[in-house]
């Protein structure tokens, strides 16, 4: 038994960033298990090659460098033809993967391939293993088991695992050649998808001050902007200040915002949506204050305070400047 992980690349222009997200939950499983954990980077073989070397300095079994001529573009066809190949060498009981766009197009299919399950978008993995998903919108948690003795599919959702927590060590490079044929390729692939142009990158944060539909008006936002000037930080939102055009959109954290993982996550006047939570559980340590004591941000919360934003955000802005 093993747990095998494919990393997600930029046609040799870099890791997608959740890629990491994904070995770090494929090293957890693996240690829970008490099984050897391996990755594997598919592409051409000029874009796969340096990839792999520094996959090899981590603690892994083995790095699988797959590479093809055919693989040099994104196509469903040529990764489920080159995937399949793959488990078939390598024999995992558990294949990972980052829950990105480019997964969710070709995943389902190698798994129809395979005859097996994929167990897609995990939010937690507990002993077992125990594989969690959200229902109705993130109102429910259901807790998913493999059973049957072929391998598991699963995907990870933006967020779940910190990349920082990836162990370091030392791995062998296996080369790895699959038999495509151009004839198996279905589709032409066109220019690859361009996210919007951003002039912030949350995601890269450490420090993130967001604000909530408690702040009230589009005036009071100014208190909230020098608390997070006072902490270096970068100020963020839930949708509704977004929508309201009371911060631009590319600040907003959520399902449909930025998924955002940093060291400190102070929510201001947010209650807890569960879209909002999606975008920021990653955090490794979260500050809330709310006035309402029931407010479902205090559930995740690490340090919550009850009370009015406006009495205290001020004070800990002075505080904080000394």
């Amino acid at each position: 038994m093993s747990v095998l992980v494919v990393m997600e690349q930029k046609s040799g222009a870099g890791w997608n960033r959740m890629s990491f997200e994904a070995l770090a939950a494929g090293q957890k499983l693996a240690a829970d298990l008490g099984v050897a954990c391996s990755a594997a980077v598919v592409g051409a073989a000029a874009s796969v090659a340096p990839l792999a070397q520094e996959l090899a300095e981590k603690k892994l079994e083995a790095v699988w460098a797959v590479s093809h001529a055919l693989l040099a573009q994104y196509t469903a066809d040529a990764w489920c033809a080159a995937l399949e190949q793959l488990i078939a060498e390598a024999k995992p009981q558990y294949v990972v993967f980052p829950h990105t766009y480019q997964v969710r197009d070709f995943a389902p299919a190698l798994a129809t391939r395979l005859q097996q399950v994929l167990i897609s978008d995990v939010t937690a993995v507990h002993d077992g293993p125990v594989f969690v998903r959200q229902w109705m919108q993130g109102k429910l948690n259901a807790d998913y088991r493999h059973a049957g003795d072929g391998v598991c599919l699963v995907s990870v959702q933006a967020g779940t695992f910190r990349a920082d927590t990836v162990e370091s060590g030392s791995a062998q490079v296996k080369e790895f050649a699959p038999q495509i044929d151009a004839a198996q390729i279905r589709t032409t692939p066109g220019e690859p998808f361009r996210e919007a142009a951003q002039t912030v990158d949350l995601t890269a944060a450490p420090v993130i001050v967001s604000v909530g539909r408690g702040i009230g008006e589009q005036e009071n936002l100014g208190i909230v902007e020098e608390l997070a000037q006072a902490l270096g930080a970068e100020i963020a939102a839930s949708r509704p200040i977004c929508d309201n055009g009371w911060l631009p959109m590319e600040r907003q954290v959520g399902s449909s915002g930025q998924t955002v993982a940093p060291k400190l996550y102070l929510a201001v006047g947010i209650s807890g949506a569960i879209q909002h939570l999606v975008g920021m559980k990653g955090a490794k340590t979260v500050i809330a204050i709310n006035k309402d004591p029931d407010a479902p941000i205090f559930e995740i919360a690490d340090i919550g305070v009850v009370g009015d934003l406006f009495e205290i955000v001020p004070a800990l802005t002075r505080a904080i400047k000394g």
